[in-house]
């Protein structure tokens, strides 16, 4: 079974537009509530030029009655706080959300202890560019060294290179304009 593990990794990481493995279920109702991201591995055209300036950003995750996932995020931009709001669809098979009419081809959470903090990866698709993200969310401003350590087990085994991955600074304005609320 790891062996098998290791090879799908490996075979997903050069390409970007393979989905993500995911293994276990997933309980939508299990991610909701405020989260802070704490740290980001994208292959974004620019994200290696700003990592090093982006603060904390916050997430909102809610269900609406027609089991969509409701994501209101609160992301730290050059110019300063961006907020989005966006619903994201449940696909046919699993615990996976889309929304391709705003650029999300996919979103699911790869780890978990559905307590503290989430892996979760996004594929998106903006004009021309495709591009997937893995981010940390964590209950509390500060990620456990057992959430650090799938991030990063989760980053690398998808082929984020160093340059590509970032743990965020600890400047919560952003997610604090959203959450506004101590941690759960």
């Amino acid at each position: 079974m790891r062996a098998t593990l290791l090879m799908a990794l490996l075979t997903l990481a050069p390409m970007p537009r393979v989905p993500a493995l995911w293994l276990g279920r997933l309980d939508p109702t299990q991610l909701l509530g405020p989260w802070y991201v704490l740290a980001v591995a994208s292959r974004e055209k620019d994200f290696a030029l700003e990592k090093d300036v982006k603060g904390i950003e916050g997430v909102l995750v809610t269900l609406t009655p027609g089991n969509r996932l409701r994501l209101q995020a609160s992301r730290h931009r050059l110019d300063g706080c961006s907020r989005q709001d966006m619903e994201l669809v449940r696909q046919t098979s699993g615990w996976v959300f889309e929304n391709p009419s705003h650029g999300v081809l996919e979103y699911r959470v790869l780890g978990t202890n559905f307590r503290d903090f989430a892996v979760v990866f996004t594929q998106l698709e903006f004009g021309d560019e495709a591009f997937n993200t893995v981010e940390l969310y964590s209950r509390t401003e500060t990620a456990s060294h057992e959430a650090l350590r799938l991030f990063s087990k989760w980053s690398n085994g998808l082929g984020f290179l160093a340059q590509q991955q970032a743990q965020l600074q600890k400047d919560v304005t952003c997610a604090q304009k959203l959450l506004q609320v101590g941690p759960c």
